[in-house]
C-alpha cells in the first residue's frame, strides 16, 4: 500500500511539472488569472490573425517586438463592432488590455481595440 501511495504522488508531481512546460503557450486559455490587473496600451500592426472559438489570437508587431494578443470570442467581437476583416494582416491598431504578470512574456488580453480612432470595447465592464 505504501508503494501505491508513492506511485500516485509521483504521478501527480509528474503531471504538475509536465503541465508547467506548456503554460506559456496556453496562458490565454485560462481567463484572467494569468494577467496583471493594470491596464497596458500597445500600438502596432497585425502580422497575423487566427480568429474564431474559443477566442481570436493576433500576432502584433510593435516597437518592442512581436506580441500575442487575445481578442474576444466571435460573438464578443461582433458585439464590440469588430469584423474579422478589421483584424487582418497589415491593420494598425491600439490595444488596451491586461498583459501577462510575467513581464518577460509579450502576451496581452485585449479589453479595448482601437482602429482608425474608433473604440471597440470587448469588456466594457473592465474599463474605468
Amino acid at each position: 500500500m505504501h508503494d501505491r501511495r508513492r506511485f500516485i504522488l509521483a504521478c501527480g508531481a509528474f503531471v504538475l511539472v509536465g503541465s508547467s512546460a506548456f503554460t506559456t503557450g496556453s496562458l490565454a486559455h485560462h481567463g484572467w488569472s494569468w494577467a496583471d490587473g493594470e491596464m497596458y496600451e500597445l500600438t502596432g500592426v497585425i502580422r497575423s490573425a487566427k480568429l474564431g472559438n474559443p477566442h481570436g489570437m493576433l500576432k502584433v508587431t510593435a516597437k518592442d517586438g512581436e506580441w500575442t494578443v487575445e481578442v474576444g470570442q466571435p460573438w464578443r467581437n461582433a458585439r464590440a463592432g469588430l469584423k474579422d476583416s478589421m483584424l487582418a494582416k497589415g491593420v494598425r491598431l491600439t490595444i488596451l488590455g491586461n498583459r501577462a504578470t510575467d513581464k518577460k512574456l509579450k502576451v496581452l488580453k485585449a479589453v479595448r481595440v482601437v482602429i482608425n480612432g474608433k473604440n471597440h470595447d470587448l469588456y466594457p465592464e473592465r474599463i474605468s
